[in-house]
């Protein structure tokens, strides 16, 4: 019998596809993340099917940079077509700002591709959340393809002041991408979190795979939900999910 229920889940489990490499800093917390959840899900010798597509950095950020998201997504279509010639059931990308191009991604992979923000709209709402800071890269705080999606859900989505916005948006690339935690960029995080708990805020969006690096919930006056980890567990319960 037991022979025959791990034979099951061994053809059961589904495989994600991880576009990640944005920067590889996070996706290191994805892959461990989603193995332990199927790992707890499973038990036993259970661990995840992962393929993985690391893209170049600098690449992808220097196509932000010039705003060429048609390249980006040419790019992240491609590898995306590449994890499932390789097996991948679903496409996960491992990065709230590229989700700019998850529309054009999905279909060029031709399989679900799980939104970041539905993941983290889910667990807002779970918690009664009805009003969130986000902070993030400058183009997830002033754009519309994430916090659109956070306000059809019935969100109310506050971000910090255009100074502050900076402040993150530099944090996030001349320190975090490259694996740099600094106290004093923590304790300028916590008093944006601050200004924005006196404007209404009841939770924060860690909406940057990277600033979950730097700020824990024990640092910040606002529950934190941070989108690496939420996305991971959409990811893991997709695949230990008929």
């Amino acid at each position: 019998m037991m022979d025959t229920f791990s034979s099951y889940w061994r053809t059961a489990v589904k495989t994600i596809g991880l576009l990640g490499g944005m920067s590889w800093e996070s996706t290191v917390t994805y892959y461990k993340e989603i193995n332990e959840r199927v790992a707890k899900a499973l038990g036993g010798l259970h661990s995840a099917k992962i393929v993985l597509y690391s893209v170049d950095f600098a690449e992808v950020e220097e196509q932000q940079a010039k705003g060429d998201w048609a390249g980006s997504a040419e790019l992240l279509g491609r590898a995306a077509k590449g994890l499932v010639a390789a097996g991948a059931d679903a496409i996960v990308i491992c990065t709230n700002t590229m989700h700019k191009v998850a529309d054009e991604v999905e279909r060029a992979a031709g399989v679900p591709l799980l939104h970041i923000a539905d993941a983290t709209a889910d667990a807002l709402l779970a918690a009664g959340v009805r009003r969130t800071a986000l902070l993030g890269t400058k183009y997830t705080m002033l754009q519309d393809f994430y916090k659109s999606r956070l306000i059809a859900r019935g969100l109310d989505v506050l971000i910090p002041t255009p100074e502050d916005v900076e402040v993150v948006n530099r944090v996030i690339y001349d320190e975090l991408c490259l694996g740099v935690i600094r106290d004093e960029s923590r304790q300028e995080f916590v008093r944006i979190i601050r200004d924005l708990e006196a404007k209404g805020a009841e939770a924060v969006i860690l909406g940057c795979t990277e600033i979950g690096l730097l700020v824990k919930q024990q640092d910040s006056p606002l529950p934190v939900f941070d989108t690496t980890i939420l996305h991971a567990e959409k990811a893991a319960a997709f695949a230990v999910t008929d």
